[in-house]
């Protein structure tokens, strides 16, 4: 069985910043640590791969709520995995969206920033159309 680890050595096991761990603690994603007689938190092993999860789960976008409900599903590792996949693709349909959401705002973007003359700031085609919020502005 493994020695318990102190917050800073979990923090540094994950790559996760202590307030971050303590941000999981204080909404439920990670388990409120037990403490020493000093009352400095300890974890085991089984809270590095619940971290590990979360982190990994973070870098792949899933919100927070989505984590909480993989892992709720992990607390029956015997069902199928149905529920998880359709979680993992209703995550895809939202990253598909916001990735059509760039891709209209770099056309934008590419648009604006071709339309400069150089001319003087105060005759400047970017800033009059982020000022009034549309792309063709003055052009």
């Amino acid at each position: 069985m493994m020695k318990p680890v102190m917050i800073g050595q979990l923090a540094s096991e994950t790559s996760t910043k202590v307030t971050t761990i303590r941000f999981y603690e204080s909404i439920g994603l990670l388990r409120s640590a037990p403490r020493t007689a000093s009352g400095r938190r300890t974890y085991d092993a089984s809270d590095i791969a619940r971290l590990h999860f979360i982190r990994n789960g973070r870098r792949l976008g899933f919100s927070v709520d989505e984590i909480r409900s993989l892992m709720g599903l992990a607390q029956n590792p015997d069902q199928d995995c149905g529920a998880a996949s359709a979680i993992a693709a209703q995550h895809l349909k939202d990253v598909e969206e916001r990735l059509a959401q760039l891709a209209v705002l770099r056309d934008e973007l590419a648009m604006l920033s071709q339309s400069c003359t150089k001319a003087r700031m105060a005759d400047c085609r970017i800033m009059k159309a982020i000022g009034k919020g549309h792309p063709q502005a003055d052009q």
